[in-house]
């Protein structure tokens, strides 16, 4: 019997359902995907415990992410990286650093970002030590097109979640759907899985007359993706009947970084960044706070009830968006809720200030459909 060559196990850092994604493309490439356990209490003690102090939120939470992989058995662990003015840049060479002062032997490779199919497939060439266009191709595709659909996904779970008559089947239907996603292992059978994934949420019950508020996430997009790190956001304001919608997005991401111009359709979000925030900010600063300055402008231009502003603690980019905002009253009537979030964060004042904030927003919507319909 021939001894059969043992594949590699690759961990990337957890953050949402994306881990669903990147685990497709590994197997595509015949590369073992090593999912870690999802992120928790644990993860953030191990991240902390070997993290600089004023180091953000995400940095503390990837590497112990990464951690716990090398504890479980990973050969490599993937980090992304970035050019520009936000610390990402920094997270690899600190990152590494720390795993081999731990004593880890794990191999470490990045994918920077920007470098758009090119850069992914010179990625995937290093960790399979392949040079297969067409597998590469395949690979890739299969990775995007799961991170779309768990995005509509995430959309629809919002819309479920704030009307639902049962609080938590939305949830469970979500589970069972991304379930299905993940088994689907090519194009055709995740085109059927995104299908059958649409018709679980339809089955969750909902009350269609219940007052229902609308509110954008924004802010750093770790936080904003990552259920852990932001405190399941997106779950308690459900519980207050709020549909949220995230500005930023994996999916958004990659059309902006990733996917050529000419197979995109519509304006980016980045493209919309730069249009919406020319009055308040006219250059790029670093992270997300060209982003989050639009989304500002482009939830009021659509009448959304109230934006979300989240960010991890010392985080520069997003401290500079937070002092802008005031600023954008003058042409932006919308209730904006600033959320800075590290891993002293207590759940039980985050939930006082979400509370409030609902409230406000609720009382403020009656009040303008009454002056609506008394005009």
């Amino acid at each position: 019997m021939k001894n059969e060559t043992k594949k590699i196990k690759v961990a990337f850092p957890h953050m949402g359902t994306v881990s669903v994604a990147w685990a497709a493309a590994m197997r595509k490439i015949g590369v073992e995907p090593f999912v870690p356990p999802y992120t928790s209490k644990k993860t953030l003690s191990l991240g902390t415990k070997h993290s600089p102090e004023a180091i953000c939120l995400p940095y503390k939470l990837i590497l112990g992410n990464f951690i716990e992989a090398i504890e479980g058995g990973a050969d490599y662990v993937a980090m992304i990286t970035s050019p520009g003015c936000c610390r990402l840049g920094e997270y690899g060479n600190c990152i590494h650093s720390a795993l081999v002062d731990l004593g880890y032997d794990a191999k470490y490779i990045e994918l920077t970002l920007y470098d758009g199919i090119k850069g992914m497939y010179n990625f995937l060439q290093r960790l399979s030590g392949k040079n297969n266009p067409i597998l590469f191709a395949r690979a890739i595709n299969i990775g995007i097109r799961k991170m779309f659909a768990l995005d509509d996904l995430e959309n629809i779970l919002s819309y479920y979640r704030a009307r639902e008559v049962n609080f938590g089947d939305a949830e469970k239907n979500f589970n069972k759907a991304v379930k299905l996603i993940d088994e689907a292992d090519n194009t055709r059978s995740l085109k059927k899985a995104k299908k059958a994934a649409f018709e679980l949420m339809k089955q969750t019950r909902i009350d269609k007359n219940r007052e229902v508020l609308r509110v954008d996430i924004t802010g750093e997009i770790y936080l904003v993706c990552d259920q852990f790190s932001n405190q399941n956001i997106l779950r308690e304001l459900g519980k207050m009947g709020v549909q949220t919608r995230r500005s930023l997005t994996i999916s958004g991401f990659i059309k902006d970084a990733i996917i050529p111009k000419i197979f995109r359709e519509g304006e980016t979000h980045l493209q919309r960044a730069y249009r919406l925030a020319q009055p308040y900010l006219m250059r790029d600063i670093g992270g997300d706070s060209l982003e989050c300055v639009s989304d500002v402008a482009y939830a009021d231009e659509r009448g959304i009830d109230g934006i979300i502003h989240i960010s991890p603690f010392t985080c520069m980019p997003e401290i500079m968006s937070q002092n802008i905002f005031p600023a954008m009253r003058e042409n932006c009537d919308i209730p904006i809720l600033p959320l800075i979030m590290d891993e002293q964060t207590g759940k039980a004042g985050y939930l006082t200030r979400l509370e409030a904030f609902v409230d406000l927003m609720r009382r403020r919507k009656r009040k303008m459909t009454k002056e609506a319909t008394n005009v």
